[in-house]
């Protein structure tokens, strides 16, 4: 099996050896290649580092310290995505995030899961869903996304919820497991920046 067919294994939810030497090598690779990243001096300079890494990276990625991932070949990402400090990507399978997305502190994405049987997980037993996350998503700081979720455009996940399962566009969830609160209206326009919404 080569690494495209390896990976498109992992993807489909089926378990896979976490301690395969491709996957371990691979793994070091990523942690090497995030190191460099972390210690750029500029903005500018993690931004054409992270864009060279991940899978694919639209305009002006802004990716602050300490960015972590598992793969980084995994990470599909729009135009103009924030991530504050310390977020992590354990991409086993996809994690594909849209336009004008914006990750809080210490946000991290979970694709993979260790195997419950004790025999199995001991032996590298694990699997992997995608995560996918639509244009304009706030998730902030401490929100911690489970494997195979979804969150639609327009959707803001409040501090400290644990997502494990999907949550529709355009409202506010939070808790841990996450819940939805209410929709997002136009009633939570502040007329901010003077912006004219009437042709919207």
């Amino acid at each position: 099996m080569n690494l495209n067919e390896k990976f498109d294994y992992m993807a489909t939810g089926q378990p896979y050896d976490d301690l395969d030497t491709t996957l371990v090598d691979l793994r070091e690779t990523a942690t090497q290649t995030t190191q460099q990243l972390n210690n750029a001096a500029t903005t500018q300079e993690r931004a054409t580092l992270f864009s060279k890494f991940v899978g694919s990276a639209g305009a002006d990625p802004i990716v602050a310290p300490n960015f972590r991932c598992e793969f980084g070949r995994n990470i599909s990402i729009g135009d103009h995505f924030y991530a504050n400090y310390d977020c992590v990507m354990l991409d086993g399978a996809p994690i594909s995030i849209g336009n004008h997305v914006l990750f809080g502190p210490k946000v991290v994405l979970y694709t993979s899961n260790h195997l419950f049987d004790p025999i199995e997980r001991r032996t590298g037993g694990c699997i992997a869903k995608p995560i996918s996350v639509g244009d304009d998503v706030w998730l902030a700081a401490n929100v911690t996304v489970l494997p195979g979720v979804t969150i639609g455009r327009n959707t803001i996940i409040g501090a400290g919820s644990v997502v494990t399962h999907d949550i529709p566009s355009g409202v506010i969830a939070a808790g841990n497991p996450c819940q939805i609160l209410r929709k997002i209206t136009v009633e939570d326009r502040t007329g901010f920046n003077g912006r004219d919404y009437s042709a919207n």
